[in-house]
């Protein structure tokens, strides 16, 4: 058992020490900063020299949202008295058109609906030939005042009732200049108000609807607009009339240029606000509910910029190699600013080194490759 626990203690005090030298092994020493390349090597590394250029750069401000569309080109469709839907061939993503017939509506209230119109009228016929006769019976003194008043107030009071229900089978798209005694129908039609395309369709045939309930959801989308999010402090670098191009995640290339047009001035509880956007030209292929990034150039400046290509990274840093003489290069530390069109601004004290030298416009990463196996040597 001791030549067990003997031996056990060896092999733990062998592992400690490969640790050890394993950990000390991988620390890697600091990368240099000088590079010095062959006539072969410069040729095979195509490398091109420039200058710091004097360039007019943007600021661009980076936003997101989605498409949305305003409430008028949005509808909501209901049956205002209620009923069982007898049928409809609509489905989500279907095109219609304003007047075509989307569902149709069953239901015997609708008949009862007619019936009254129909004896309130007749009764409104009888109301104002009695009325006309005892205005006639008053004025020969036949009659008197308070008959013909009777008279008057049991005409006008069925005007009255006869206008509502017309109006309530206006409602539910009957029209009553049309209907006798030849024309009641259990069934009635609900149209489409606008041209657009069907978002949402919220029943089946057979299901008895209330009149709250919302059966279709109709969408007109050519006047849809982009709702970007502006946080607080980004909010005063906009303005009405202001452009910007938007795109999505999907199509990232293709460009959909916008305008400003609304500034919301109510902020949210994450303390950002909503501004709206027009499409200068109609895309069918944006669709509401789809999200977009959006880029506002906000200000242009002068500044002393370089391509990107001659900007390389390392350590979270970033660097510019600059030629001290025949293929002789050293890396130096720059401040990055904005950045348009593949150029990048070089700000603080790094521009003023590096304004008059020259720079590796083309192969820096090369350099930066052969640092790093130089720095491994």
């Amino acid at each position: 058992m001791k030549k067990l626990f003997f031996f056990a203690l060896i092999i733990t005090t062998l592992s400690a020490c490969s640790s050890s030298t394993v950990e000390t092994s991988v620390e890697s020493a600091p990368i240099q900063n000088k590079v010095s390349l062959t006539d072969a090597q410069f040729k095979n590394a195509n490398i091109e020299l420039g200058k710091i250029e004097n360039r007019t750069l943007s600021t661009v401000l980076k936003l997101n949202g989605k498409i949305d569309v305003p409430p008028q080109n949005m509808v909501s469709v209901s049956m205002p008295l209620g009923g069982f839907l007898k049928s409809t061939s609509l489905l989500p993503g279907m095109h219609v058109k304003k007047g075509d017939i989307i569902a149709t509506m069953e239901d015997q209230q609708y008949i009862l609906l007619q019936q009254e119109y129909l004896t309130a009228k007749t009764k409104l016929t009888f109301l104002d030939n009695e009325y006309r006769r005892q205005k006639e019976l008053n004025l020969s003194k036949a009659s008197s005042d308070k008959v013909f008043q009777q008279s008057e107030m049991d005409y006008k009071s069925q005007k009255i009732v006869v206008s509502a229900l017309a109006e309530k089978l206006r409602l539910i798209n009957i029209h009553p200049e049309n209907l006798d005694e030849s024309t009641l129908s259990r069934s009635v039609n609900l149209y489409s108000s606008i041209d657009g395309f069907v978002s949402k369709v919220n029943v089946n045939i057979g299901k008895y609807v209330n009149p709250s309930d919302i059966l279709f959801e109709l969408i007109n989308p050519e006047d849809i607009h982009l709702n970007l999010k502006v946080f607080e402090k980004d909010l005063n670098k906009l303005s009405i009339g202001q452009t910007l191009m938007a795109y999505n995640n999907n199509q990232p290339n293709k460009k959909h240029p916008c305008v400003i047009i609304l500034i919301s001035q109510d902020l949210s509880a994450d303390r950002s606000a909503e501004v709206h956007c027009h499409f200068e030209d109609y895309d069918k292929t944006l669709l509401p509910g789809m999200y977009m990034n959006a880029n506002i150039e906000i200000n242009s400046t002068a500044a002393a910029a370089i391509s990107d290509e001659a900007i390389v990274s390392h350590d979270g840093k970033d660097f510019v190699f600059v030629c001290t003489s025949k293929n002789n290069f050293e890396m130096i530390e720059i401040q990055k600013g904005s950045t348009e069109n593949n150029f990048t601004e070089i700000t603080g004290a790094s521009g003023r080194e590096v304004a008059q030298l020259k720079i590796v416009v083309k192969g820096a990463y090369s350099l930066l490759m052969q640092l790093k196996n130089t720095s491994e040597e």
